[in-house]
């Protein structure tokens, strides 16, 4: 058994510690001037990942020139917490013209990305939207018209590809640690804190975030995708729900604060006790009334808690892929089998027992030599993927991309259409071809 610890994991793959993955590449298009950023959707996506902490890291290269939401006491509210003094805006066409920002940051209920992502592209701007990069296949093929319209590109965020564990095991496979790829077997957990989440908040009805497949699952088919280097092309699957909603449970109401079981039920959520989720939602939802603390039994709850997707690969690799998001604990366990060996992970994000102070990946050749490889956590939220994103966005975005973790519409579409292939089959019981639902014809090894 090798056992690779940080000091080695440091020199093998050129990270630095403290997640400062790119700080000596000044000389690779270090941003002086200062970025005129303006977000659209400042809820607690926006406000945490880019909002006060990209004031807090990036305040001498880049000042915040216009907030913008629906919400008039959220976006308020947002100005209040970054510490920022531009103004707010709920119209954001307003936004564009009186602030004029040269980069649009969009994060919005994933259903709108589209829209905000079209009209940035049309003033000219640099866009940045979260994943996914929208919920529907002709969505996707307006923002690739509106790409070759207007000349500019939009930037998807692909945190999880700046893991130290998803780029080691990239660089594993780039070297051939387990021969040619052929299969592959992804098994998501979500425990029944985070997944349950998902069921309260607006992810839970299908018209705002194209069910889990898309919202949730973008993330997982994107890793498989830059793992794969390749891109799907058809696609069945089996989806349900089982655990949440209204059909689900002898007891349910719209929200918790108002609910008459609140002894009896185990999801019962006290958001007065949530300062922070108090000042950003309950305090403003007058304004649109949408409540943070809804019912994960409630009535409007329409997407699948059990998913399991079956999808082949351009180059023919087979992927079986399930998400559940009712589980004791959460991580996931992945397994790639290629002409030398396999490659296994089993990395724990929230477990009863405590979550170990590495991630773990073992590369067993097909005659039993078993190499064990430990990986550290970086600072900086999800694992240090976080800072390593927006160092790559914000401070360095011409140096070079050694792991080709920069991602585009294209890889959105293509993580997205995995899910929306998934949903369709769902509902018809047919495979579906990836070809089928948009302009592009995937590619048996990615550009």
């Amino acid at each position: 058994m090798e056992s690779l610890n940080r000091r080695k994991f440091i020199q093998h793959t050129g990270l630095l510690a403290a997640g400062s993955l790119l700080s000596p590449l000044a000389g690779y298009g270090y941003r002086r001037e200062k970025q005129r950023l303006a977000m659209v959707g400042t809820g607690g996506r926006g406000i945490g990942m880019w909002g006060t902490s990209v004031v807090e890291a990036y305040s001498d290269i880049v000042e915040f020139v216009g907030l913008c939401d629906i919400n008039p006491g959220r976006v308020a509210y947002a100005k209040n917490q970054m510490k920022v003094a531009c103004p707010v805006y709920t119209d954001f066409d307003k936004m564009l013209r009186e602030a004029k920002p040269d980069t649009l940051i969009v994060t919005t209920t994933d259903s709108t990305h589209h829209e905000f992502i079209i009209k940035g592209l049309e003033a000219g701007l640099r866009v940045i939207s979260e994943k996914p990069m929208t919920t529907d296949a002709e969505k996707c093929e307006a923002i690739f018209e509106a790409e070759k319209r207007t000349g500019n590109k939009v930037i998807v965020t692909f945190n999880m590809r700046y893991t130290p564990y998803v780029e080691e095991i990239w660089e594993l496979l780039r070297n051939g640690e387990i021969g040619d790829i052929k299969s592959v077997d992804l098994n998501w957990y979500l425990d029944t804190s985070h997944g349950a989440s998902y069921f309260r908040r607006w992810h839970g009805e299908r018209q705002f975030g194209g069910t889990l497949l898309v919202h949730k699952a973008t993330h997982h088919f994107d890793t498989l995708n830059y793992w794969m280097d390749s891109e799907p092309e058809e696609v069945f699957a089996y989806g349900s729900l089982d655990f949440y909603g209204q059909k689900n449970s002898p007891i349910h109401h719209t929200h918790c604060r108002t609910c008459p079981h609140k002894s009896s039920c185990n999801f019962y959520w006290d958001i007065t006790k949530d300062r922070g989720a108090m000042n950003l939602y309950v305090d403003h939802e007058k304004h649109d009334g949408y409540l943070r603390d809804g019912c994960v039994f409630r009535k409007e709850i329409d997407i699948y808690d059990t998913m399991a997707v079956q999808y082949r690969y351009a180059n023919g690799v087979p992927v079986n892929y399930s998400l559940t998001a009712f589980s004791p604990y959460e991580g996931f366990r992945v397994a790639i089998n290629g002409t030398k060996g396999r490659l296994d992970a089993w990395i724990k994000s929230s477990m009863p027992t405590g979550v170990p102070p590495y991630q773990e990946i073992v590369i067993t050749n097909l005659f039993g030599h078993v190499k064990t490889i430990q990986v550290i956590p970086q600072s900086g939220g999800h694992g240090g993927s976080d800072p390593r994103l927006k160092d790559k966005i914000f401070r360095f975005p011409d140096s070079p991309d050694r792991f080709k973790q920069s991602a585009g519409s294209r890889d959105g579409a293509m993580s997205a259409l995995i899910g929306i292939a998934a949903r369709q089959s769902i509902e018809t019981g047919k495979i579906v071809k990836i070809a089928d639902l948009t302009s592009l014809k995937p590619l048996a090894k990615k550009a």
